[in-house]
């Protein structure tokens, strides 16, 4: 089982991941929309396309632009479709 973690909450696990470029992207529904809040933030990757980010908010500390996935994944990426990943101090094992 993988779990992404952050200030001691848990906030997804999953034993389907998927790894792309050394992140593990969960599925949607095996995260917590308790913890994610919207970001208006967008990056663009030249092979997986235009990603989306969620802020994370754990007992009122927030973990900006903390969480990412890519609503709609160029076809060399769809394998992320539905998925979402975690970094700046998100913890995942």
């Amino acid at each position: 089982m993988t779990t992404a973690t952050w200030n001691g909450t848990v906030l997804a696990e999953s034993d389907d991941i998927v790894t792309v470029e050394g992140n593990a992207y969960f599925p949607r529904d095996a995260v917590r929309d308790d913890v994610l809040r919207p970001s208006d933030t967008h990056t663009v990757c030249p092979w997986k396309g235009t990603a989306s980010y969620f802020h994370v908010e754990v007992d009122g500390k927030v973990n900006r632009d903390a969480a990412w996935y890519y609503p709609t994944p160029k076809d060399a990426a769809e394998e992320i479709t539905g998925r979402v990943a975690f970094w700046r101090g998100v913890e995942v094992r």
